[in-house]
């Protein structure tokens, strides 16, 4: 069973405001037939709030997975994305994937939103998918690929143990 939660950013009592919400844990889902999915209800509020139930769907340019942003923190996101400069064949490479399957969904009454086909079809998600928080944003993963990239990693880092970054090897959990 996946289980989830959100950070409050604000530090009690300190007088430092952080100011966003950071979304963590994994959520597994369910895509019906429609190809709707809902948001699950401890997200519900935070969303609603901070971007009017307004969110954006694209696509990893690095892994078979989708992201999803609030509004205003993909607004933020994009307007980088657009001061790259466009003669660069890398910069236009992001700029044509991240942008241009950038897609507006907004949360219905329910809680749902609707992930268009082109990008289900990207993302391989069928009816189980998981929903990964990640800071700032959500990913969205086939449960099925999820699995097998994250065992893979697992596999990874063992085998590089040894090759670690210096700002991991003083680094705790």
């Amino acid at each position: 069973m996946y289980k989830s939660g959100i950070i409050s950013r604000k530090v009690e009592n300190s007088g430092i405001k952080l100011g966003k919400n950071m979304f963590r844990g994994i959520n597994a889902i369910h895509i019906d037939g429609k190809g709707r999915l809902a948001i699950p209800t401890r997200y519900r509020d935070t969303l609603g709030t901070d971007s009017d139930n307004a969110l954006v769907l694209t696509i990893d340019t690095e892994e078979t997975c989708l992201l999803l942003y609030p509004l205003k923190q993909w607004q933020v996101i994009e307007e980088k994305i657009q001061r790259l400069p466009s003669f660069d064949p890398v910069a236009r490479r992001i700029q044509r994937l991240l942008i241009g399957h950038a897609t507006d969904v907004v949360l219905d009454g329910t809680g749902r939103l609707l992930v268009p086909q082109v990008l289900r079809d990207y993302a391989q998600l069928d009816k189980r998918v998981l929903m990964i928080g990640q800071g700032a944003k959500f990913e969205l993963w086939s449960e099925q690929l999820w699995e097998a990239r994250r065992d893979h990693w697992l596999q990874e880092e063992s085998a590089r143990m040894g090759q670690l970054p210096d700002e991991l090897k003083t680094f705790y959990l």
